[in-house]
């Protein structure tokens, strides 16, 4: 959770209150600067709450499929036919969305990667690019970007294939569910993209790196790491669990 960070000047030693930032046109509130020491930051606890209410929607999700799942399989029971979620999981490219799992579960690394060095006020790299330990903020979460843009075109490649084979969100309950599940959680993967733009935006516009950007980027990373929780789980349950349910 977010709590003050230590001002450091360019030498490295600690900064008074009453000094001018590096880089700032004028003296900078302390409480905006460095934040109060021992006290948590109201914007990292409301994201905390935030995600947490956001976690009981995808678990609507997961109930819905779930039951869904448990009421075809007994329709296609009874009549001897083939379970409809067994004919879904057919149409998946399961090595595909293995390889779009792993880019967007690395991206969570790259991104808290990115908290350490706004941690220590480092906002762009010391040294060459081809030297990742010399990353700052800025190059750290324009990876994370990266990565997570490949992430949704890979999912966009996905729902185009599904649509050819006749998969679509209108098609039946199966093909309802999935694209509910996975869109809604591929909205919110582009919603953090774009507060990457945004904290990326705010260290190139602001002169000085306060305590409230090192808030903002913390508060993005969690929300970014939710997004990869959830997901984790969604690949489990839709793409994996089939294999050992049919």
């Amino acid at each position: 959770m977010a709590t003050s960070i230590e001002a450091v000047g360019d030498a490295g030693s600690a900064r008074r209150p009453d000094e001018i930032a590096a880089g700032a046109l004028h003296r900078i509130n302390p409480a905006r600067l460095n934040g109060v020491k021992g006290r948590p930051d109201l914007a990292a606890i409301g994201t905390m709450v935030w995600l947490a209410s956001d976690l009981m929607f995808f678990a609507g999700l997961f109930a819905a499929y779930f039951t869904i799942q448990n009421v075809t399989d007994a329709q296609a029971a009874a009549t001897g036919g083939t379970a409809l979620f067994e004919w879904g999981h057919s149409l998946m490219n399961i090595p595909f969305t293995v390889t779009n799992t792993a880019v967007l579960v690395a991206s969570s690394f790259t991104c808290q990667m990115g908290v350490f060095a706004a941690h220590r006020r480092q906002v762009s790299r010391t040294g060459s690019i081809l030297n990742p330990l010399k990353w700052g903020l800025r190059e750290w979460y324009i990876l994370t970007f990266v990565m997570g843009a490949f992430f949704i075109g890979g999912q966009v490649f996905e729902y185009a294939t599904l649509f050819s084979e006749g998969l679509t969100i209108y098609s039946d309950p199966y093909g309802s569910i999935f694209f509910l599940a996975t869109g809604f959680h591929g909205l919110h993967v582009t919603g953090g993209l774009i507060a990457f733009v945004f904290v990326l935006g705010r260290t190139y516009l602001a002169r000085t790196f306060t305590h409230e950007q090192y808030v903002s980027t913390e508060c993005v990373s969690y929300y970014w790491h939710f997004v990869d929780v959830v997901w984790v789980a969604l690949f489990f349950v839709i793409y994996l669990l089939p294999f050992l349910t049919y």
